[in-house]
């Protein structure tokens, strides 16, 4: 019997399916090595995307480590003791089921953030990374000592944050209508500490009258999956809420009342970004330059799918 197989015995996270229960109690240490290939293979099975970075990122919450602290005692032949062995288990067998892995460590990184997460909020994603960096880089261009960016539908803060703890000098303002996103914003405000941030609970597209024509900087997450596109990956598909995935129709519902709002909160000059669907830049284009928008340009991310739309109020 090999470490893996003895390891699948008694934590119950078995390849290729779970057939024990985890049992708290028991208290002969595992080998960390033998902890991981199991979890990997389990989570393969289950269809992961990446198993074995799920298993070392699920060790590494368990034990209050990094991920680089947990490879490098695999390599050492470290010895998880029983407690630590079960929570593991446990921990698999709900990555296992497809709970998103944020859920489960109860954070996701943005940027140089550690954003609190769970129910209720959209985990933010490391595309909107590039989202964010188009609205800093439009942000800290603008030639005044405190200009004004407004963050709409901000879910869990990750833009809005990115931008008052990357631009300091600028004045952000983030609107939130999900009473549990606006939640997560909240404690992720105050975990942050950016004093220059103002949060509102609003609908985006009424929000923040005060600063109609103001505003140097909007920028938008918006729901944008069309009503009828049902997300293939389970953890969006079943976790993340709906409010913040779809869009309507054509997915565009929300970007077109956005559209509108942001014509009468920024200022001529200012700039407007939109993430959105890599198969939706030319109808966004196109929305943007009818209600008139100018330079409407879209921009790829890092893997060269389209995912944010600029334009320009003249």
């Amino acid at each position: 019997m090999t470490e893996n197989d003895a390891f699948v015995q008694r934590a119950g996270i078995g390849f290729p399916l779970v057939t024990t229960a985890v049992d708290p109690a028991f208290e002969a240490a595992v080998p960390v090595r033998a902890a991981l290939g199991a979890a990997a293979e389990r989570l393969a099975v289950a269809g992961v995307p990446d198993p074995t970075v799920d298993a070392e990122l699920l060790l590494a919450h368990v034990i209050g480590a990094g991920r680089g602290e947990v490879q490098a005692a695999a390599l050492r032949g470290d010895e998880l003791d029983g407690g630590e062995a079960a929570a593991f288990a446990d921990a698999v067998q709900r990555r296992a089921s497809r709970e998103p892995l944020q859920h489960i460590t109860g954070v996701a990184p943005f940027r140089h953030l550690e954003l609190l997460v769970g129910p209720g909020v959209f985990v933010p994603r490391p595309e909107t990374e590039m989202v964010a960096q188009l609205a800093i880089d439009a942000l800290r261009a603008v030639p005044e000592p405190d200009p004004v960016a407004v963050d709409l539908c901000t879910g869990s803060g990750a833009i809005a944050l990115a931008l008052a703890t990357e631009v300091p000098h600028a004045r952000v303002h983030a609107v939130e209508n999900s009473v549990d996103a606006f939640i997560w914003a909240k404690e992720n405000a105050a975990r942050v500490g950016a004093p220059n941030l103002r949060l509102v609970f609003d609908d985006a597209t009424r929000a923040l009258p005060e600063l109609d024509g103001t505003v140097a900087v909007l920028v938008t997450n918006p729901p944008y999956v069309p009503d009828d596109a049902i997300p293939r990956d389970p953890e969006v598909r079943l976790h993340d809420p709906e409010a913040a995935l779809y869009g309507g129709a054509d997915g565009l519902d929300v970007v077109r009342g956005i559209s509108r709002r942001a014509l009468a909160l920024v200022r001529p000059g200012g700039s407007l970004i939109i993430e959105h669907g890599e198969w939706q830049g030319e109808s966004i284009r196109e929305l943007l330059t009818a209600d008139g928008w100018r330079a409407a340009a879209t921009h790829p991310d890092l893997t060269s799918r389209d995912r944010a739309t600029t334009a320009l109020r003249p």
